[in-house]
């Protein structure tokens, strides 16, 4: 197997792994709600 093809191959499983690990990475972090009192208080007028 030629140099070209193995760095073609190692390359390819490098990228691979970085998009798996960062698609799993991006599932871990919670989503947050942002809630806020959407009535109206007395002193904001």
């Amino acid at each position: 197997m030629s140099r070209g093809a193995l760095f073609l191959i190692i390359l390819l499983l490098l990228l691979v792994g970085g998009l798996f690990f960062l698609s799993s990475s991006a599932h871990e972090v919670p989503l947050t709600k942002i809630e806020a009192d959407v009535s109206r208080a007395p002193t904001a007028q």
